[in-house]
């Protein structure tokens, strides 16, 4: 990533890649960077905006763009995303992940890497998903989530996706690994939800990393740690 900005680069337009932090919200990554550009050129305000929003408790490649750059935002959102998650067996969660504890367990001694392999194959293509009831969709100008957090259930309309692509990386009932490459608007966590319910046993997400965006990669991607170093503010 190239580290020597300027404030007349900046507001003509950088897209810079991030791995984002663990337990960071992807609004709380984008507020940090701006504050060190700002920081660090000088500049008194700087137009910083993510290009696909990132799970507090997803890690991996997150873009940002600056100044002008952030008028195509929208492209980079439609560029097709790859991750690599994780998805536990055995129970679920009302939010699919880890964010909230397990409220229902179920056997797990029929899961075979046959039987999950029949059932993925039913995800390839474009299917109807309906998102979590723990995310940001809007319901009459509220986000999901706030609603999900006080107990309010509300359904949510399905909608259209596309799995390009996907590999079984790895499997050790009852925890599998897959490499997941989807569109814009997928929730993996849904997949999870989906996949637990199509194998008879439940399943949550229990980690995920994006790797890439279009071709924009993780390998490419520096930590905010080093970005900090990088201008000195370590």
């Amino acid at each position: 990533m190239q580290l020597d900005f300027t404030k007349e680069s900046l507001q003509e337009g950088q897209i810079l890649s991030f791995d984002k932090p663990y337990g960071w919200t992807s609004y709380y990554l984008v507020n940090k960077i701006r504050y060190y550009l700002c920081k660090f050129t000088g500049i008194k305000k700087l137009k910083v905006g993510h290009a696909g929003t990132l799970d507090p408790l997803a890690t991996g490649l997150i873009i940002l763009c600056t100044g002008k750059a952030t008028k195509g935002i929208t492209e980079i959102q439609k560029m097709p995303k790859e991750y690599i998650a994780e998805i536990t067996f055995g129970a679920t969660t009302p939010s699919h992940d880890l964010e909230t504890r397990i409220n229902k367990t179920y056997d797990i001694e029929h899961i075979t890497m046959s039987l999950i392999a029949e059932k993925l194959a039913s995800f390839r293509g474009k299917i109807q998903q309906i998102p979590p009831l723990f995310s940001a969709k809007n319901i009459n100008g509220v986000r999901a989530y706030k609603l999900a957090r006080k107990g309010i259930r509300k359904q949510l309309k399905a909608a259209e996706i596309e799995i390009y692509d996907y590999n079984i990386l790895d499997f050790i009932s009852p925890v599998i690994k897959l490499k997941i490459k989807c569109s814009k608007g997928t929730y993996i966590r849904a997949i999870a939800r989906d996949l637990g319910e199509r194998v008879g046993s439940g399943g949550y997400l229990t980690a995920l990393k994006r790797t890439a965006i279009g071709d924009y990669l993780l390998v490419n991607a520096i930590n905010v740690e080093k970005f900090k170093k990088k201008l000195n503010f370590l």
